[in-house]
């Protein structure tokens, strides 16, 4: 196991039961554990500090994971942003991993009104749909964008689930994470992310397209391995994605803000078959049965 690996999962014991005989085993489960996220910004004399969020995730890629919350939050709006992010030792050495600060430039004063209460609201929270959406319009730039026009092959799409789940070293060692992988067009993966919480796996992958100066990702396609939810196409919107593909169901509000921002939001993905609830006219999937619509 490499580093990474070694902190997202755990040997915990087990009995396994089969029929009327049992036995102990070693299990491999996926870690987690609080992080917590903070933020310190204003002149060099008179620095405040201010803790964001504490969200449940699985150790790896914190410093990534703290950098796309900040900006699927509207908190930061670019990297410039940025002039640090760092892990915070504290004297409790078991939770030295478990805090990151993130320091941002003197010049910039960070969205701050939005930090007790999002501000957009999840759909755990009884959403209204369209202020969430006037919400993520005002904060920004890149939903507003031009996408530009794709033409995306079906062969490609039903070769994406499968790429997902042989790059998925944490699933197939635990059977128990989500991932969000990036693809191109083409269907090369870029990024792979993987989290207990599919949010997480997200702001994950954001972050390390933040930090390497790849946004807006309106020329890729987003994998979801699960479902696709209001706050992840909140998310995809927030980082400009044209292409939303999940291998699980959307929520009906989901595919309503899809159809809002014009992403492209495919669901149940498999080998041979998917469903398409919302299409842009700037998206053309090239399928079998397009001819004859």
């Amino acid at each position: 196991m490499n580093g990474l690996e070694l902190i997202s999962v755990k040997h915990m014991p087990v009995k396994k039961v089969n029929g009327h005989t049992s036995s102990q085993l070693s299990d491999m489960l996926s870690v987690e554990e609080p992080l917590e996220i903070r933020i310190g910004y204003g002149p060099e004399a008179d620095r405040m500090l201010k803790n964001i969020s504490v969200t449940m995730r699985t150790p790896g890629n914190d410093l990534e994971l703290a950098l796309g919350f900040l900006f699927t939050e509207g908190i930061i709006s670019s990297y410039q942003d940025v002039t640090d992010v760092y892990h915070v030792g504290v004297e409790c050495t078991s939770n030295k991993q478990n805090i990151v600060q993130v320091e941002l430039a003197e010049n910039f004063t960070p969205h701050l009104v939005q930090t007790d209460r999002n501000f957009y609201m999840t759909s755990s929270c009884g959403v209204c749909g369209k202020g969430s959406i006037q919400s993520i319009r005002t904060v920004s730039s890149l939903s507003n964008l031009n996408k530009p026009r794709l033409n995306i092959s079906i062969e490609v799409l039903c070769q994406l689930s499968n790429k997902l789940k042989e790059a998925q070293k944490g699933f197939e060692a635990t059977g128990g994470i989500h991932a969000s992988g990036l693809f191109t067009i083409q269907g090369e993966l870029v990024v792979l992310k993987e989290d207990v919480g599919r949010h997480n796996a997200l702001d994950k992958l954001i972050g390390n397209a933040l930090m390497n100066g790849i946004l807006p990702l309106d020329r890729h396609i987003l994998l979801l391995s699960g479902r696709a939810s209001f706050e992840l196409i909140q998310k995809a919107a927030m980082a400009g994605i044209s292409v939303v593909a999940a291998i699980g169901a959307p929520s009906s509000l989901a595919v309503e803000l899809a159809a809002e921002f014009d992403i492209t939001l495919l669901g149940f993905l498999k080998e041979s078959r998917f469903n398409i609830y919302h299409s842009s006219d700037r998206i053309r999937i090239q399928t079998a049965y397009e001819t004859e619509m």
